[in-house]
């Protein structure tokens, strides 16, 4: 399993599920390079929006989320292309 890695959105509005990598804690960050902002979260149905995200913009720091698989989480920007990077700190 990988110790890091990262998500792009192709598609902006069309949420993706994280990768199927076994953690506790999780740190994530959108990348400097971004246009706009993405969001995480998990609505319990499967998607993630802004509407529900929690936002990152490429200026913030990270954020630590504390989940069992990053299959728990899913994954949207605002920008078709933007990225997520993710490392385990467990």
């Amino acid at each position: 399993m990988a110790r890091s890695g990262k998500i792009t959105i192709a598609a902006a509005g069309t949420a993706q599920r994280g990768p199927d990598e076994v953690c506790r804690h999780v740190a994530i960050k959108a990348v400097a390079a971004n246009t706009g902002v993405v969001y995480v979260g998990n609505d319990d149905a499967g998607d993630v929006a802004a509407a529900n995200g929690f936002e990152i913009a490429q200026t913030d720091d990270h954020i630590v989320l504390v989940v069992n698989n990053l299959l728990d989480l899913w994954f949207d920007a605002a920008t078709n292309g933007d990225v997520i990077c993710w490392i385990k700190i467990d």
